[in-house]
């Protein structure tokens, strides 16, 4: 499918964009101060390209979701053909279509075990809120109405409705909006680099369970509806907690009857080298969310996996669980996803990941060790961290406190032709899944480059010198 490039008037759509575009996540008045947004035209492969002509290696596949790189006319083809046939149709009325019935099958036959049903929604902060509301009907049905109560992370990412953002643990989106919700409690992450510097990594794993437990007793266990938790954290920085940890929660879970959702809307479809994040973990969850990779970002569409113990309850104790949205299982939706996979299947993308191409990135980024400002880098799959430090061998930040660093050289590394996000001061990469050994190197080579223009820039730094 031969897609012409379109002549856009870059000028004109930067000034109807401060005009009447509101771009998500965004400090306006930066935005304002750019004279727009920056506007990407195309893309393909692991490539995007802007409206002034610059060619950028995305590094972040997207929003963490690309998966299977851009351009894929397969995936323009299937959302095509089913736009012909039966563009929408909802799921409500007892009705289904053919490509989400064919999806869930698709779904569930990738997580395995006892995880055999899925639930279809739009984005992965409204997977989110199904499980929140899903767990407490469950624990309804089962005759433990007071199990309310979510355990989450401080410094989770679960979305940004006002579930997904009180089930996260991020305080500064907590502070808009008056959240968390009642109902959810927050402990320490397992984020050895930033909260156990310098401590065993057995020891370290332990002391996060024990917190877990802590939390558990001080709330009551009869009241604890379910733990949440990314099997590696995204958003929060790459955060990629110690062996053994997740056994360990598994297991208190199962020691108080606590229900364990994996959040896999980043780590899902492949980008830990896994189906699922979790299965590198060895643990099953009881609920899982999932999106981004479904369907590669092309179309939007989530979906939460559900263990048989909770469908039978709501198989056998009847009534409606009044819950779901008009985009639930859209077909059109589902039938770019079911391609979606079949290309990860065809071309081995899971086991490149596992045993290629994660384990090449991990030794590339191993080459910024010996930067004077690189304190940490680590990586699991597809995803990976580079930490900024004042002093080597520290976890000393500029100026004492986190978030000086990372905008700087995120910038810079933007400008040098590399999208990656900056995270305090965590520089964190999550590329396409067919990226190659070439564009690999041309990554960590972009961040040195990139860590060495902003060294003087960094070390120049005063208190109130914006960031």
């Amino acid at each position: 499918m031969n897609v012409p490039i379109r002549n856009h008037d870059i000028a004109e759509l930067k000034r109807l964009d401060l005009a009447h575009h509101l771009p998500a996540q965004a400090d306006h008045k930066v935005i304002a101060e750019l004279g727009g947004s920056r506007i990407i035209t195309r893309a393909d492969g692991c490539y995007i390209h802007d409206g002034e002509g610059h060619t950028i290696l995305d590094g972040m596949a997207g929003l963490w979701c690309v998966n299977v790189g851009y351009g894929r006319e397969e995936l323009a083809k299937a959302a095509y053909e089913q736009m012909l046939e039966l563009p929408y149709y909802n799921t409500f009325f007892k009705t289904a279509t053919p490509p989400t019935v064919r999806l869930a099958a698709k779904i569930a036959e990738k997580m395995g075990g006892d995880l055999s049903h899925v639930f279809f929604n739009s984005s992965g902060s409204e997977a989110n809120d199904t499980v929140f509301r899903l767990a407490r009907h469950y624990w309804k049905l089962k005759g433990e109405p007071q199990r309310t109560v979510f355990i989450s992370r401080w410094n989770a990412y679960h979305g940004s409705t006002v579930a997904g953002v009180s089930l996260g643990g991020m305080k500064h989106m907590h502070v808009q909006g008056d959240l968390p919700i009642p109902g959810v409690e927050h402990v320490r992450q397992p984020y050895g680099f930033g909260e156990g510097f310098g401590e065993d990594p057995d020891a370290f794993a332990e002391a996060c369970v024990q917190a877990i437990e802590d939390k558990i007793l001080e709330v009551g266990p009869e009241k604890v509806a379910a733990f949440i938790g990314e099997p590696v954290q995204g958003a929060g920085g790459v955060i990629i907690p110690p062996e053994g940890y997740w056994p360990k929660v598994e297991a208190l879970c199962r020691k108080y009857g606590i229900l364990l959702v994996c959040d896999e809307v980043i780590c899902g479809f492949g980008r830990l080298g896994h189906w699922f994040g979790h299965q590198g973990y060895g643990i099953k969850p009881d609920m899982i969310a999932m999106a981004k990779g479904l369907s590669s970002g092309y179309l939007p569409i989530s979906a939460v996996g559900v263990a048989d113990h909770i469908v039978a309850e709501l198989k056998e104790k009847g009534g409606d669980f009044i819950h779901g949205f008009t985009y639930s299982g859209h077909p059109t939706c589902a039938a770019v996803a079911i391609a979606n996979i079949e290309i990860m299947e065809r071309e081995g993308l899971i086991e490149r990941t596992r045993t290629d191409t994660g384990p090449y990135l991990a030794k590339a980024l191993a080459r910024l060790n010996d930067h004077p400002l690189v304190g940490e880098t680590r990586s699991r799959g597809l995803l990976g961290a580079v930490e900024i430090v004042r002093e080597k061998g520290t976890n000393l930040r500029f100026l004492d406190k986190e978030g000086e660093a990372g905008p700087i050289v995120r910038d810079i590394c933007i400008r040098n032709g590399l999208m990656v996000r900056g995270i305090r001061d965590t520089i964190v990469c999550c590329p396409p899944l067919i990226i190659t050994h070439a564009q690999i190197d041309e990554l960590v080579d972009i961040i040195g480059r990139s860590l060495t223009e902003a060294e003087p820039i960094l070390r120049a730094l005063k208190p109130g010198t914006p960031s």
